[in-house]
């Protein structure tokens, strides 16, 4: 029998790492504290009319074009290797996947990201997600970027979370929107769940908790401010758990995660239960 498919989505800056991925090295290389760059790009987007998260890319080419810093694929990739997660995280994937291997499930891990998919493809957990959907760039023959290629709002969160839903690729654009039946959805929202820690999760957050899934708002632990803004958002209704940002085992998210999947795998072994009994009563 087929393990039962479940999909843990992760938001990735602030949900896993403890910071946003371009301040540890990328910001810093360019010559800025992460909160005067941030400053700077936004004002820029804000006074052009610029889309933040876009306008942020176009102004990370801008100051290192003026620097004289090739973004080049393989930099980007390098300023990942020195992200640094919460505690737990580094280990977390292959302890929960065991879990679920105990529970006959199939547990899938996913990242949903306004970050860039060039600086994940060169941290050192990039392997444990069957997919990235994160903002990336489009290369010119130099080797150098030349236009956004994706650029993932909280829009395009729920798009990409559709596309896990529906057992869709990357690319798959048409038919996100195209009808599917609910029992032909690949993993159904019930068996998704969502770790986001920001407003650009919102939305994506909601929209799992009203379809039986789970949504998880995580804060950084000692941050009071961000213990608010997530204590808010359960508050709020949209999201089920708010959880300090820790993944050792035995520590909150461990623990609740492994209930709902005890709960999920319970759930399918009476559906299974509930078909046999069903059959008895037709052959009857």
């Amino acid at each position: 029998m087929k393990r039962t498919k479940v999909a843990l989505v992760y938001d990735f800056d602030e949900t896993l790492s403890t910071t946003y991925m371009q301040d540890y090295v990328l910001i810093p290389k360019l010559g800025y504290k992460p909160d005067e760059f941030w400053k700077l790009a936004n004002a820029w987007s804000a006074k052009n009319k610029v889309d933040m998260v876009t306008g942020s890319m176009y102004y990370f080419t801008k100051v290192a074009k003026e620097k004289g810093i090739n973004l080049t694929r393989e930099y980007l990739a390098e300023c990942g290797r020195m992200i640094v997660f919460f505690k737990g995280v580094e280990d977390w994937f292959s302890r929960i996947n065991k879990y679920g291997k105990f529970l006959d499930l199939d547990i899938e891990h996913y990242i949903i990201s306004s970050g860039y998919e060039e600086i994940i493809e060169g941290c050192g957990i990039r392997k444990f997600f069957k997919d990235v959907f994160g903002c990336a760039f489009a290369f010119g023959d130099d080797g150098l970027p030349v236009w956004p290629a994706r650029v993932v709002n909280y829009s395009a969160k729920v798009q990409y979370l559709s596309k896990i839903n529906k057992g869709l690729g990357k690319y798959d654009d048409k038919a996100v929107n195209e009808y599917t039946p609910d029992d032909k959805r690949r993993i159904p929202y019930s068996r998704i769940i969502y770790f986001g820690d920001g407003m650009t999760d919102i939305p994506s957050m909601k929209m799992v908790k009203i379809r039986n899934g789970t949504a998880i708002a995580i804060y950084k632990p000692h941050s009071k401010q961000q213990k608010e803004k997530a204590i808010k958002m359960l508050r709020d209704d949209r999201v089920n758990f708010a959880l300090a940002g820790d993944y050792r085992e035995d520590k909150e998210i461990d623990c609740i995660i492994k209930t709902i999947l005890n709960k999920i795998a319970t759930e399918r072994d009476l559906e299974v239960l509930k078909k046999k009994e069903d059959k008895k009563k037709k052959s009857a």
